[in-house]
């Protein structure tokens, strides 16, 4: 149950997430990722900026004392809060209930790693929108876009340098794997920057929040595993040219040119001119060599 003085409010500040913490005993770790957000302003923007349709089902990962969690509940969106420490997990329903009484039953709460989640309770999620954890936020991120097909939009805060990373273009000095992998899932784009100091504790980093709107139909032609492969085998060693930076993984140089020709790509180019079509292309291309093989891509 949260402390008596935060009830009359129904967003959490800065008093209400200190007491809220020491009510639970919690004190932030770094080993989860945990910045708690207690800026209810810059919770009302994450809300508008992530344009839910009314009444949408929302997963969040790392709801921690439940900022955003009120945020949207209080819009009139229904959340699936999924949420690793087993403290912070139980007390999320005892908050809500205690700030927004009647918005209690919309918010199912899951104990699970996001890493390992595979299923969640109906209605399905149509949106993603989270403060993730900044240690694991790209792998949880292209996880859950794997996993739950029904998520049509996303809204994550993340490291600022993730961030940009994320979104970044082909040729740019950020540009790499997530941005491919990120890019094959939807329209990835920089939304907003946030200040340091709505955090608690305050992150000796700077965060933004990247959308992303996932495409009606997946990028066809090959298959999301042997993309990705291609993708990882190009980055791995980026400054490599494609035809020698393939070759461990399609057999030889002479074998990665012999599938990057017909894919209309240069054998000399390197991986972080190509954008995401032609990464499609590459590994259909591969595919269609009886060559490919799918191994276990990174994340």
């Amino acid at each position: 149950m949260a402390p008596a003085s935060t009830a009359s409010v129904r967003l959490l500040g800065p008093a209400a997430v200190r007491e809220l913490a020491g009510h639970l005993g919690i004190r932030p770790t770094k080993t989860l990722g945990q910045n708690f957000v207690h800026d209810a302003n810059t919770v009302r923007r994450i809300v508008h900026t992530a344009d839910l349709r009314p009444g949408e089902t929302v997963l969040e990962v790392g709801p921690g004392l439940g900022s955003l969690t009120l945020g949207m509940l209080d819009a009139g969106h229904r959340v699936v809060a999924v949420e690793i420490d087993p403290v912070l997990a139980a007390a999320l329903p005892g908050t809500v209930r205690t700030l927004q009484p009647e918005n209690a039953d919309r918010l199912k709460v899951v104990t699970a790693d996001a890493l390992r989640l595979d299923v969640l309770p109906d209605p399905q999620p149509t949106a993603l929108v989270a403060n993730l954890p900044y240690n694991v936020s790209v792998p949880v991120l292209l996880h859950l876009l794997e996993v739950f097909e029904s998520i049509e939009r996303v809204l994550v805060m993340v490291q600022s340098e993730v961030a940009h990373r994320l979104a970044a273009s082909p040729g740019s000095k950020v540009y790499g794997a997530p941005s491919v992998k990120a890019a094959w899932y939807g329209d990835v784009r920089l939304a907003m920057t946030v200040s340091r100091q709505i955090f608690w504790p305050v992150p000796n980093v700077d965060s933004a929040l990247v959308s992303l709107a996932r495409y009606r139909e997946p990028l066809g032609g090959a298959p999301r595993e042997l993309v990705f492969e291609v993708v990882d085998a190009a980055f791995a060693q980026r400054r490599k040219m494609l035809r020698a930076a393939l070759a461990p993984l399609i057999g030889s140089s002479q074998s990665a040119t012999g599938v990057l020709i017909p894919a209309g790509i240069d054998p000399t180019a390197r991986g972080e001119t190509l954008g995401v079509a032609d990464f499609v292309a590459i590994a259909r291309h591969w595919a269609a060599s009886g060559t490919a093989t799918l191994g276990e891509p990174r994340r």
